[in-house]
């Protein structure tokens, strides 16, 4: 995979007296002049700018220090994830890989041009250490589709050094302001040329697919409020894309989050949509979250497991216990990532994010959609709530057992989707909206734990037979099986009290 920095910086308009005296700011003992550089950068994308449209960046630079290929993802205001790769006459595989999920199968073509000649500064400390670059840019940029275009301005950029603290910028910021300096309107280069060079038929449209311009709008009816939650589940969803690609911690956990939230929502809200169109992408989606799960269900019992198993005396451990929980946390791993990656890359998963785009730019609702959101959505939030209430009740009332492990299940599953629905709510209906998504986290949690000892037992006994067919002590393996029955036990004995303090503050 490339190299990876992340960039923070900000960006101002410049004018006639250029970049005012620095020294003194948050520690800058010094302004070191480091020279001009010219810098050449053709910036690709698809022919409708869907990079462009979600804040990304895919460019090819000659000049400076960092000649090569840029991708620049967002992180946050601000901060971006550059991916670079070394110069060649055409977009590297991994960095097409990265742009995927918003380009999908389009072709990444040259769509603009910048010159930039770059007055550079060092902002150091006492030390000598950098703090931050500062550099005074004349941009000329050029558009290369359609009629073309030809704009130029000049920039003040700040880039904090690798390491360095966010709040000096701030104290950059406002020294910048005190002289008049302003933040610029674009949040990048590339989005002030498409903008400056569009021509006029299509100012504000650039990267309209994927987008879906209605997001602009405040929510008014249930259907809108329903759009908005889904919209940023999808938003998630190929934002993340890339950061699971590059195996980004916890990046797999969050997108498949980000996909039952959407599946959760269809179905919660199902009232609202055509089902016909509906119901095909939450099987879609309930496809991407299984097989986004392989992998995690399996990392978060190993460390379940492991944290047991190194709790124990090791009076109390017997045989190569560690090293079998090992070799089995790591023994699908090899394989399970390059299987991911070809889900990604799959037809059936591009074909997936254009039926969310396509959902949301022309959403199939029915009647209730268009009314005030007061009552419909309470009402499906009520419904969904009516149901966990009877699974909930179901696994108390069944026998403790095999049975009762698969109620008690089935309940989390509905306790998970009724959260989401609540989640969803909340812009409409507020606290009690609100108080029920804590709710339902807590009592997702406690049943998610009974859960995971269900599991742990499963793969205790099956690492405990693979250990007395090799000859082995099968007496820790028993331990640990002993210490998750207790465990979900002690669930389930809490499970009615905890029951009755949630279903106390659902008020919607």
């Amino acid at each position: 995979m490339a190299d990876v920095k992340r960039e923070t910086e900000r960006k101002y308009e410049s004018h006639q007296s250029g970049l005012p005296d620095l020294t003194g700011v948050g520690g800058v003992t010094a302004v070191l002049d480091k020279g001009v550089v010219e810098l050449d950068a053709t910036y690709y994308d698809t022919p409708d700018e869907r990079l462009a449209a979600g804040g990304v960046t895919l460019r090819r630079r000659t000049g400076g220090s960092d000649a090569g290929w840029h991708l620049k993802l967002p992180v946050a205001p601000g901060v971006r994830d550059e991916i670079r790769a070394p110069l060649s006459d055409t977009v590297p595989d991994d960095l097409t890989a990265l742009a995927r999920s918003r380009a999908r199968d389009a072709e990444l073509v040259p769509v603009v041009r910048l010159r930039s000649v770059r007055d550079v500064r060092h902002l150091v400390d006492t030390d000598g250490r950098l703090l931050a670059e500062a550099s005074v840019d004349a941009v000329t940029a050029e558009r290369l589709t359609g009629t073309g275009g030809l704009t130029q301005w000049t920039e003040i950029e700040v880039e904090l050094a690798d390491g360095g603290d966010p709040a000096f910028l701030d104290l950059v910021d406002k020294r910048l302001r005190k002289a008049d300096v302003r933040p610029s309107k674009s949040p990048s280069k590339l989005a002030r040329a498409l903008a400056e060079t569009a021509p006029k038929r299509k100012k504000g449209k650039a990267g309209e697919k994927g987008q879906h311009r209605r997001e602009a709008a405040p929510p008014v009816t249930a259907g809108d409020h329903v759009l908005a939650y889904l919209r940023a589940q999808r938003n998630a969803i190929v934002a993340l894309d890339p950061a699971v690609r590059r195996d980004v911690e916890d990046s797999v956990h969050q997108m498949r989050v980000a996909t039952r939230r959407a599946r959760s929502a269809l179905r919660a809200y199902r009232a609202l949509f055509d089902r016909a169109v509906t119901d095909p992408i939450g099987a879609e989606l309930k496809w991407l979250a299984g097989e986004l799960g392989v992998d995690r269900d399996r990392e978060v019992l190993a460390e379940r497991l492991t944290g047991d198993l190194a709790a124990l005396p090791d009076t109390l451990v017997s045989g190569p216990v560690g090293d079998r929980l090992h070799n089995w946390a790591e023994g699908r791993r090899g394989g399970s990532r390059p299987h991911l990656i070809g889900v990604l890359d799959s037809g059936r998963h591009l074909a997936l994010l254009d039926a969310l785009d396509a959902l949301l730019a022309d959403p199939p609702l029915r009647g209730p959609a268009g009314k005030k959101p007061g009552k419909v959505i309470a009402k499906a939030v009520r419904d969904e709530l009516r149901r966990v209430s009877g699974l909930v009740e179901l696994a108390i009332d069944t026998p403790p057992g095999q049975d009762r492990d698969v109620a008690v299940h089935e309940a989390r599953k509905k306790a998970k989707r009724t959260r989401y629905a609540a989640e969803a709510a909340v812009p409409a209906l507020g606290d009690p909206a609100a108080v029920l998504v804590r709710s339902m986290k807590s009592l997702t949690q406690l049943l998610g734990d009974h859960q995971d000892s269900v599991m742990a037992r499963q793969t205790l006994r099956e690492l405990s037979a693979v250990a007395h067919a090799a000859g082995e002590s099968a007496f820790t393996y028993g331990l640990l099986y002993g210490r998750e029955e207790q465990r979900a036990a002690t669930v389930e004995a809490e499970l009615p009290g905890a029951w009755k303090k949630a279903r106390s503050r659902a008020s919607v």
